[in-house]
């Protein structure tokens, strides 16, 4: 499994799609999903927004940013759900989307069919992506926007022609097809992210560039595959098949930590997960980590986490987890 694949598997997601809209005029709206959009029991420390546009023209804009020219086959990523302008003219006055939707329950996508004609503007649909993590550290990553046509993309035909048939027959309300609808969203939500890597510039250093880096991404996956083994900075520095002093330079200028912080810092993350979604006994859940010691994985997993083990077992879980891959401040 590669680093980022592990990392979305460890800080998990859930997404669904919640609107198919087709506007057959000028438009424009406020746009901000909410707890309410989402389906029951969906984490919301962390909520992304989405639209896939099927058909026609939109614009996007966030805050005084200028505005994003969009098109069919284009996924629009709202990273960190700011409230944004949306439409296919962003120079008229806002209207409220809530007065265009209709939904006859709450197990059905909400529709909006909106003006006369029949020339579609356009028409996209809407989603959303959740995680119990604050401060997501492929969030924090991320620019406060993304946009990528993923047509051409390997999954895209197959994506595309599931969200039509989805939004044409009201399917979300037979058993299963939010799983299949939330599979889909986070399927291309990596799919843009991928591409954001694709296009980093050659000089940037943070955790999504060194992914890019061949032997940085080989290291990555390997501790990341083997979170219990013993490493080494020498053991990782020959899977990424460079000197010892070499990798540890490479590694610290990219990600902005030694190689066995961030070995700590990933096992502590993977430990979190266990503890939010088991049963295991903490002793178990070192064990599996790497720590022989129930008492030295305890003291570990409260420097980095600033709570206990069992501590975090029982309370809000989420608070620090996503702090802990980011880069330390100089």
């Amino acid at each position: 499994m590669d680093a980022l694949s592990d990392l979305l598997r460890v800080l998990r997601f859930t997404g669904g799609v919640f609107l198919d809209a087709t506007f057959r005029m000028p438009w424009c709206v406020h746009s901000q999903v909410t707890q309410e959009d989402c389906t029951p029991g969906t984490p919301g420390a962390s909520l992304v927004a989405f639209h896939y546009v099927l058909d026609g023209h939109v614009e996007i804009s966030i805050g005084d940013a200028r505005p994003r020219a969009c098109n069919a086959g284009d996924l629009i990523v709202v990273v960190r759900n700011d409230v944004h302008l949306f439409g296919s003219d962003l120079d008229l006055p806002p209207m409220r989307a809530e007065s265009f939707i209709r939904q006859s329950s709450r197990d059905e996508l909400a529709s909006i069919d909106a003006g006369d004609g029949d020339t579609v503007v356009s028409r996209f649909v809407c989603g959303y992506l959740g995680t119990s993590v604050q401060n997501h550290p492929l969030l924090d990553a991320l620019p406060d926007l993304l946009v990528a046509n993923v047509r051409g993309r390997p999954c895209a035909e197959w994506v595309e022609s599931s969200f039509r048939f989805a939004a044409r027959t009201r399917v979300s309300h037979q058993p299963g097809a939010q799983d299949v609808l939330a599979r889909l969203s986070e399927l291309l939500f990596v799919e843009a992210v991928r591409g954001y890597i694709e296009h980093l510039p050659p000089e940037a250093t943070d955790w999504l560039s060194a992914l890019r880096d061949p032997p940085l991404a080989r290291a990555l996956s390997a501790m990341h595959a083997r979170v219990a083994h013993p490493w080494t900075t020498e053991q990782l520095a020959e899977e990424a098949l460079l000197s010892r002093s070499a990798f540890a330079e490479r590694f610290a200028r990219m990600l902005g930590v030694p190689p066995m912080t961030y070995l700590t810092r990933w096992r502590m993350l993977v430990a979190a997960q266990r503890l939010r979604e088991s049963r295991a006994s903490i002793g178990q859940i070192a064990a599996e980590v790497g720590y022989e010691s129930e008492s030295t994985f305890t003291r570990a997993f409260t420097r980095e986490m600033g709570t206990t083990p069992g501590a975090y077992r029982r309370g809000q879980p989420g608070g620090h987890a996503g702090r802990i891959l980011q880069r330390d401040k100089q």
